[in-house]
């Protein structure tokens, strides 16, 4: 390693990582191209180049730290609890550039940890490089045949023992650097495109979860309304097959476009507002149930998004509750299964603060109700997640435990989100609406149910923007301690 590698700057660092990459993403694809036409397989020398850039972050004995004025850092990330190398394999650097550079800022400035970067040894899988799958079919090449020369997406090599607690790292091996590797990055980077239908760099690093597609329609009108105005923040939307409405569109054209995605194609289709920086908002139907719900959030989560909000439906367990009424879920419990071995549910899953404030501000705003007018419309307390839509059908079953829960909702989502927030460390919440109220004889039926949609769903998803637009004025504190374990890596 030259000796200029080890004052790298957390931007020079990036710029590094960025070479790195790019190179060894270009010989990758140059030798598959080679192969292609001539069969050519690549050299051992060759492959070694097709490697990811580490990222080390060194953090030396006698180094005195720095945390801040006072003494005290109340930031919840960017911190190093013990003296000693820190590594990570990275993929995509100059995507992720605003975020390398956010979390290495404080350990060089804080800490006086120093940086350096090399070529690893962690092989990036073919795919991962090559979209061309087309080329590859007419060129007479199987899946086979190029894995016996060129690197090959490992499900062996992907996990997540670092947020689950469950790494083991042996004697003298640096500490992980990141929840995830490059590995795991580019893993979910591609079930995300497959899932959503967009390319993954439209996602927002805000999110919006809803489990019903009319929250989209409403969406993508608001979205609409902002662009062919032609003024404001927002840069353009983004829809499944990465069709486009950019600011400055015209209302027609604008239409014609919306009406040319073929969102029903794709299980979990998402819709990305942009801005700079990320700053937009991403709202995906993930869906109903736990298994949908977990799927996306473990791919969400190597994108590092701010939070994520569930904005969905629910059904109402109080007979006080009306139609149309709000559930703002102070507590979970979680009945969905799907990740008892992960997070026992025993655990409890903490109300981020900033999140129901947020969210509970925004329906003030958005409703026009404040106080007892406000509680009337807005009910707080325990969500039900269940993994069984119709659990009703063995209610003699469920009555105690829903009773001494004081749970106020069932729904098949929300808590999965919220465990999975906290397992992966994004900020979450959920604000519900009641569809339907099936212990007390409002089930939901074809003509209550359109009545009701037509009513509710637009203020809802109103609730849920309007609360991302006060989360970003507070985003020094959104993302809590709560969240970090006390072996946490530094980077968020």
């Amino acid at each position: 390693m030259p000796k200029s590698a080890l004052k790298l700057t957390p931007a020079a660092a990036v710029d590094r990582l960025e070479e790195v990459y790019g190179k060894a993403a270009g010989s990758l694809e140059r030798a598959l191209d080679a192969y292609l036409q001539s069969r050519r397989a690549p050299t051992r020398d060759q492959r070694a180049q097709f490697c990811y850039p580490r990222l080390r972050v060194t953090y030396r004995d006698g180094a005195t730290a720095q945390p801040g004025v006072s003494g005290f850092n109340a930031r919840a990330f960017g911190k190093l609890q013990r003296f000693g190398t820190y590594e990570t394999t990275v993929t995509h650097p100059a995507e992720f550039r605003s975020y390398l550079i956010e979390q290495l800022r404080p350990l060089v400035e804080e800490y006086g940890a120093v940086i350096e970067v090399e070529r690893s040894d962690q092989e990036i899988p073919y795919p991962y490089v090559l979209e061309r799958s087309e080329e590859v079919a007419k060129a007479g090449v199987t899946a086979n045949e190029l894995a016996r020369h060129f690197p090959t997406p490992s499900l062996a090599a992907v996990g997540d023992e670092i947020a689950d607690g469950l790494f083991e790292q042996p004697p003298g091996s640096p500490y992980p650097l990141a929840l995830f590797d490059a590995a795991r990055v580019d893993y979910s980077l591609r079930r995300l495109v497959h899932y959503t239908g967009s390319d993954w760099r439209h996602v927002q690093r805000w999110v919006l979860l809803t489990n019903y597609h009319r929250y989209i329609d409403q969406f993508v009108r608001i979205a609409a309304g902002h662009l062919t105005s032609g003024g404001g923040k927002f840069e353009e939307l983004v829809m499944p097959g990465n069709i486009a409405v950019a600011r400055g569109t015209s209302p027609q054209e604008a239409e014609a476009r919306i009406a040319t995605s073929a969102w029903h194609r794709y299980q979990m289709p998402a819709y990305h507002l942009t801005a700079r920086g990320g700053e937009g908002v991403t709202l995906i139907n993930i869906g109903v149930g736990p298994s949908n719900a977990k799927n996306i959030t473990d791919h969400l989560a190597v994108l590092r998004p701010h939070c994520w909000l569930m904005v969905g439906h629910c059904g109402g367990l109080r007979g006080s509750q009306s139609i149309g009424d709000y559930v703002l879920a102070h507590a979970y419990l979680r009945q969905d299964r799907i990740l008892d071995a992960l997070v026992p549910p025993d655990v409890p899953i903490p109300a981020l603060a900033e999140v129901q404030v947020a969210l509970q501000e925004a329906a003030e705003t958005v409703t026009g109700a404040h106080g007892d007018a406000l509680k009337q419309r807005l009910r707080t307390g325990t969500v039900v997640t269940n993994d069984d839509r119709n659990w009703e059908l063995r209610f003699t079953q469920e009555r105690r435990r829903i009773n001494l829960s004081r749970a106020i909702a069932v729904d098949m989502e929300s808590g999965t989100i919220a465990a999975q927030g906290y397992r992966l460390r994004v900020p979450y919440g959920t604000l519900l609406c009641v569809s339907d109220k099936p212990l007390h004889g409002e089930i939901k039926l074809p003509g209550a149910a359109n009545a009701f949609y037509e009513t509710a769903v637009a203020q809802h998803l109103e609730i849920g923007l309007a609360a991302i637009e006060i989360l970003k004025t507070r985003r020094d504190s959104l993302h809590s301690r709560k969240l970090r374990s006390f072996e946490e890596p530094p980077f968020r």
